[in-house]
């Protein structure tokens, strides 16, 4: 496949110009590409709500809320005065429940200060005006390590009252193969943080309750898809080995016993192979690392030859990574977009247009939508 992009800048707008070719046909589409908000700290999540304003959680422990058609941002108060921020640690998403018009509740991720250690935890909260109240800490997962990278910390929730959140190895490698820490899994708990009966280790002693999966190293995206019924997410693996995968109950995706990575600093390959029964293979690995952050598949209208696709942000590499799945969610194409945004892509989502919004790390937030 083949990548043209022309360029044209008009004050913060630029349209940009899309071919991707098949082997039977080549199409175009003509995309606009509009910062709507600048000079932020780190973005790591976003959330639309109804009134056609944005929250927005910045690692460095704010909350602010931008409105769309105006570009103006405003801080919002009330978040918890323990957040860790240091190394990666800090705020992570943000997401409405998905009864938030008859309960107001907001979900957040965010590092822990639990005796200058970090620990991902999972709380929510209602927004009045622009302060936070009735914040309550839903699982503060056990996590903590004296590092401060690998927290994982996407949210995402199910159509059956349930909400998933990742968490990463926390540094800490074997962890993510022991049942008996949260390190290295995606959880699942009900909306209210209580622990659904039908997780599959509540009846192991030998597990914790809330754990859905475990071998993942740090999967910075997560996503259910509400018409599938299937739950996606993508994690960093060390030098190479990002991976795609399709979370099912008590798989084991297998870090860091097997990996397609290889040892910082030396040319030699982690863990014992790339294969064991027993553990998972990703439907899509990526060698050399994009460094993969916020995961969306695609479902709108305004980029139809998109749907089905999955969009993840490439920090590492500085672009949105598009991923074509065939009939059996198997990888079977790769296009890289939005090279010309230049900044390292954290999180991307989709509004009920079928638009996309994207945040980079240097403090941006971009809107892509079609032309005309």
């Amino acid at each position: 496949m083949s990548l043209k992009k022309h360029v044209l800048c008009i004050s913060l707008v630029f349209t940009l110009f899309l071919s991707n070719y098949s082997t039977s046909q080549a199409h175009k589409t003509a995309i606009e590409i509009k910062m709507i908000a600048s000079d932020l700290a780190t973005p790591w999540g976003m959330a639309l709500l109804p009134d056609n304003t944005m929250l927005i959680t910045q690692r460095e422990g704010i909350l602010s809320k931008l409105n769309i058609t105006s570009g103006n941002v405003s801080t919002m108060s009330g978040l918890p005065n323990n957040i860790k921020v240091k190394g990666q640690g800090g705020l992570f998403d943000v997401a409405l429940s998905p009864d938030y018009i008859a309960t107001g509740w907001i979900y957040f991720s965010y590092s822990k200060n639990i005796a200058g250690r970090g620990a991902t935890t999972l709380s929510r909260a209602k927004l009045s005006n622009e302060h936070l109240q009735e914040w309550q800490d839903l699982i503060t997962t056990q996590s903590t390590t004296s590092t401060n990278v690998h927290y994982g910390g996407r949210i995402s929730f199910d159509h059956n009252g349930h909400v998933f959140l990742s968490v990463g190895d926390r540094g800490i490698r074997e962890n993510a193969q022991n049942l008996g820490n949260h390190a290295g899994t995606i959880i699942r708990l009900n909306l209210d943080g209580s622990i659904p009966i039908d997780n599959p280790y509540t009846e192991n002693t030998k597990a914790l309750d809330e754990i859905w999966s475990y071998g993942h190293r740090n999967p910075q995206g997560l996503f259910f898809n509400l018409q599938t019924g299937i739950l996606w997410a993508i994690e960093h693996g060390p030098r190479g080995g990002d991976e795609i995968n399709i979370i099912e109950a008590t798989n084991n995706y297998g870090w860091p016993v097997i990996s397609y990575g290889k040892e910082y600093g030396k040319d030699i390959a982690v863990g014992q192979g790339t294969h064991r029964d027993g553990m998972k293979q990703s439907i899509m690995t990526y060698i050399p690392s994009i460094a993969p952050s916020g995961l969306i598949q695609y479902s709108g209208k305004a980029f139809p030859k998109w749907k089905g696709n999955l969009l993840t942000g490439s920090m590492k590499l500085r672009h949105l990574n598009k991923v074509t799945l065939d009939k059996s969610n198997i990888a079977v194409e790769e296009t890289r977009l939005l090279r010309t945004v230049n900044g390292r892509i954290r999180n991307v989502i989709e509004d009920s247009n079928g638009w996309l919004y994207i945040s980079t790390d240097d403090g941006r937030i971009i809107r892509i939508r079609p032309k005309d």
